[in-house]
């Protein structure tokens, strides 16, 4: 059993530590990206959870304590879209509260972050990422199926710059003969404007979103079309298990990252756990199924208890989904959509 600051922090299957949590806080979302949300599956009919199901902020808080106390230092709020959940700055202000948590971050889609951006980071939120596929607009409004300008998302990271959250990191996911061409054009505005944009390969997260690997667009391909235009270095990783590699420009303009978990596994490295809104605890973001934490928690069980539990889980974790996608087709019969998870 490895140990941090005197803890004993638990390992699952093949050693790796439960350092990072994404927690999702809904599973709403105003876009309706083609990648994780398509209209035609998420249409006006569909079953979103009732209030009454999702965690409250009393029971995330105390799921985060727990798994702090089992290693976790990160912690990252995710949807759905999180900024669509009321109240969301309270929720803050209590993981901010928490000792072991070293660094608390937010994803969002940016379309509410000229509304919530000063009020979150007064809760004590350290970092925002914002998903931004094109600055194109109608390029953006077909990938996000949403009536709204990009032009608004924009703005809403520069609220989140003005509110001291300043780099924003931005994620990009790329897909062939959709955004592909824009490749070189974000990565100038991200130099441009002071940040970090980090290109992602299109994954076969779910059931919905007509993966096919004739869509991904290698990271390998894309880091190929931006040294073309500047010369990259590597960055060695900020932390153990960052699933992003890291280039900084060699002319000083900042760092550009490629997430590459279809063409380059890193399951060996994956230190994440992912809480549905319900409170089903998810290992793996290709999982079929998650665990049930609320049950513990509306069943009066100590915290005890609750630590039994995801140790219990973790323990058991043996995924590697990723390392063995290559050499075989990904139907995605039973895997969990990611806006449930949060990606």
């Amino acid at each position: 059993m490895l140990r941090m600051q005197g803890l004993p922090l638990t390992t699952d299957a093949r050693g790796r530590v439960l350092r990072d949590l994404r927690v999702s806080v809904t599973d709403r979302c105003n876009f309706r990206c083609t990648y994780c949300m398509p209209r035609e599956v998420f249409g006006p009919g569909f079953p979103f959870l009732p209030r009454t199901e999702l965690l409250t902020f009393e029971e995330i808080e105390r799921v985060v304590r727990v798994a702090a106390r089992l290693g976790t230092r990160k912690v990252r709020l995710t949807g759905g879209e999180p900024l669509l959940r009321q109240d969301l700055p309270d929720l803050v202000e209590r993981l901010a509260r928490i000792e072991a948590v070293e660094d608390l971050a937010l994803t969002t889609n940016g379309s509410l972050l000229r509304r919530d951006a000063r009020s979150l980071r007064a809760a004590g939120l350290d970092r925002v990422t914002v998903s931004l596929d094109s600055l194109d607009d109608a390029t953006f409004r077909a990938v996000s199926d949403v009536d709204l300008p990009v032009s608004v998302v924009l703005e809403g990271i520069d609220a989140a710059v003005d509110a001291g959250f300043g780099p924003v990191k931005v994620n990009v996911v790329v897909k062939r003969g959709v955004n592909d061409d824009e490749v070189v054009d974000l990565a100038a505005w991200g130099r441009a404007g002071g940040h970090t944009v980090r290109f992602i390969e299109f994954m076969d997260v779910g059931g919905t979103n007509g993966w096919r690997m004739a869509d991904v667009v290698p990271a390998t391909e894309i880091l190929t079309a931006i040294g073309e235009r500047w010369e990259l270095e590597v960055e060695p990783p900020a932390v153990a298990g960052e699933v992003a590699t890291r280039y900084r420009y060699a002319d000083g303009a900042g760092e550009v990252g490629v997430i590459a978990s279809v063409t380059q596994p890193f399951c060996g490295a994956c230190t994440r756990a992912r809480l549905s809104a319900v409170g089903e605890l998810y290992t793996c973001l290709f999982a079929t199924r998650g665990h049930d934490l609320r049950a513990v928690l509306r069943a009066d069980g100590s915290d005890a208890d609750l630590h039994a539990a995801i140790a219990g889980i973790w323990d058991a974790r043996d995924d590697r989904y990723s390392e063995l996608r290559a050499g075989r087709p990904a139907t995605g019969t039973g895997r969990v959509e990611m806006s449930y998870i949060g990606g």
